[in-house]
């Protein structure tokens, strides 16, 4: 059911859809400070923290060379790279 109301045109799912293009998935590069691997990471295997604070606002990752947990600050531009990626956040409360 295709028409026009109030100047907008009626469109179906496949039709907006239609054209479109699988997308890659986005991976991160990283490093781990332990046993010195370079590797790339996809979103699942990222979590972001965002704190009150600067100091308090971090991304943690498992590496999948040495099996350490790492943490690293993350700092707005990081913030924004990884939330816009599709990395889970868990946002920290401040002071009481």
């Amino acid at each position: 059911m295709s028409g026009v109301r109030d100047g907008v045109r009626d469109m179906t799912v496949a039709a907006a859809f239609a054209g479109m293009r699988r997308v890659a998935p986005v991976v991160f590069r990283a490093a781990c400070p332990d046993c010195r691997g370079n590797f790339e990471l996809n979103a699942g295997a990222l979590r972001l923290a965002i704190g009150a604070s600067s100091r308090t606002t971090f991304y943690s990752f498992t590496c999948p060379e040495c099996d350490v947990t790492v943490r690293k600050p993350a700092g707005e531009r990081v913030v924004e790279l990884l939330t816009g990626g599709g990395v889970r956040t868990l946002r920290l409360a401040g002071p009481a």
